[in-house]
């Protein structure tokens, strides 16, 4: 397992959903790799604080103008 891989791989390994052959290669590669292993941390570290907070309500005119792009950019794609 290489750096590119361990990136591509990262979502199913933090959600437990890995083949655990594949689990086992990526840990493998973490215990060698200190940048990958770095973004495993911080990548886990922002799901738990993220999973563990209320969302922040938009204020009305960002909703607003979100929604205006939104429903522009639908209209311009083409069937």
């Amino acid at each position: 397992m290489n750096c590119n891989e361990t990136l591509i791989q990262l979502s199913d390994f933090l959600d437990g959903d890995l083949d655990p052959t594949l689990a086992e290669e990526l840990k493998k590669h973490l215990t060698a790799c200190d940048d990958c292993r770095v973004v495993v941390d911080t990548t886990r570290k922002t799901i738990q604080l993220y999973c563990n907070t209320e969302p922040i309500p938009l204020p009305e005119d960002v909703e607003q103008r979100l929604q205006e792009v939104l429903a522009k950019k639908l209209k311009s794609r083409p069937s």
